[in-house]
């Protein structure tokens, strides 16, 4: 992917280690363009919120380059932090606040926030703004998180598995909200996710993260008119040309080959069977099968 003014959030080489869990991330590289959504895709522990905290300055990195709106973020530019919306899987906020105290607490924060607009999303979303966060369902906080995102009116949101935990009714609601921001052209979003469906319908491009290691970053339209799966005898995968194969995995009698360009391994592989290949099928022959 392309490195330059045209992104909104470029990574290179931005490693981590933790010494208490042996894990680390490991020279992450990717960027993402205005305008456009990211979907980072990978296992529970691959690194996806490491990675975010990378990028916020939460977690410290221990080498590589994050850079937001061209620039790097320090600590004290709090210029960045205003144009950036996050929200975490979990407790984003103290259930003891209300709805009406958060909004407050934000206005405090946030120079663009925008109170008419906050109150537009809680009368959307039904969410009592008198009533305690604590007292909320899991789908009324997450909606109450992504309203506080929206209403400081940020050109970036990051989403680390916001959509997790939600019945699919909200969730599809969720993706509108999200669509309906990227009518900006200097909108983009990064969201993290295991629900790979909802990256399907929405994202641009996806990034698959494995054990702290980029695997691979491909566009959206490659992934549904390219990438495919080869379902292959034991004869015929031994004919294949491994500088074909992304990934392969034996499974019974067959072996499932990943390839970049479907329609080309049939024609140079003939009578093998071609799947599309789903975004959970990727991940799986990924993580779960042999990389060459």
């Amino acid at each position: 992917m392309v490195f330059g003014m045209e992104n909104i959030l470029e990574l290179r080489e931005v490693s981590r280690r933790f010494s208490k869990s042996a894990f680390t991330l490991d020279k992450i590289s990717f960027s993402l363009p205005y305008g456009a959504i990211l979907g980072f895709v990978g296992e529970n522990g691959a690194g996806k919120t490491t990675t975010i905290g990378c990028i916020l300055n939460t977690i410290k990195k221990d080498s590589g380059m994050v850079k937001l709106f061209g620039r790097e973020m320090e600590d004290g530019d709090t210029d960045i932090r205003e144009k950036i919306g996050v929200v975490y899987d979990g407790d984003n906020f103290p259930g003891f606040w209300t709805a009406k105290q958060l909004s407050q607490v934000m206005e405090g924060i946030y120079t663009q926030w925008d109170n008419a607009l906050f109150q537009k999303y809680l009368e959307e979303f039904r969410l009592p703004s008198h009533q305690k966060i604590k007292e909320y369902s899991r789908g009324m906080a997450m909606k109450l998180a992504i309203a506080a995102a929206l209403s400081h009116r940020p050109q970036l949101l990051i989403l680390d598995e916001a959509t997790s935990g939600l019945d699919p009714v909200i969730r599809d609601e969720m993706l509108d909200i999200f669509l309906e921001f990227m009518q900006e052209e200097s909108h983009s979003i990064l969201l993290s996710s295991h629900i790979t469906s909802d990256l399907e319908k929405i994202a641009d491009y996806i990034t698959f993260i494995h054990n702290g290691k980029l695997i691979m970053t491909v566009s959206k339209n490659d992934l549904a008119y390219r990438y495919a799966v080869m379902r292959c005898k034991e004869s015929q995968f031994l004919a294949m040309d491994p500088g074909d194969m992304i990934a392969w995995r034996k499974r019974d009698f067959q072996i499932d080959v990943l390839v970049a360009d479907g329609k080309e391994a049939q024609r140079k592989y003939k009578g093998i069977a071609a799947d599309h290949v789903s975004v959970d099928e990727i991940m799986l022959l990924l993580v779960k099968g042999e990389r060459v």
